[in-house]
């Protein structure tokens, strides 16, 4: 799963990414502002926080 959505006034550059490892699964939040080379991440354990995370960073 991965999913990238632009914010509608800012440039930021927002993605929402599943992660399986042998400790189980996580959920990888990032925004960045390719102009500046600049980004922000975020790990979570539950989905339910990554895509608060996610849907925050949208607003």
């Amino acid at each position: 799963m991965k999913e990238t959505k632009k914010h509608q006034t800012k440039k930021w550059e927002i993605s929402i990414m599943e992660i399986e490892d042998k400790e189980g699964r996580k959920y990888k939040v990032t925004r960045r502002l390719p102009e500046m080379s600049v980004a922000e991440t975020k790990i979570f354990s539950s989905k339910e926080k990554a895509i608060m995370q996610f849907n925050d960073w949208l607003k």
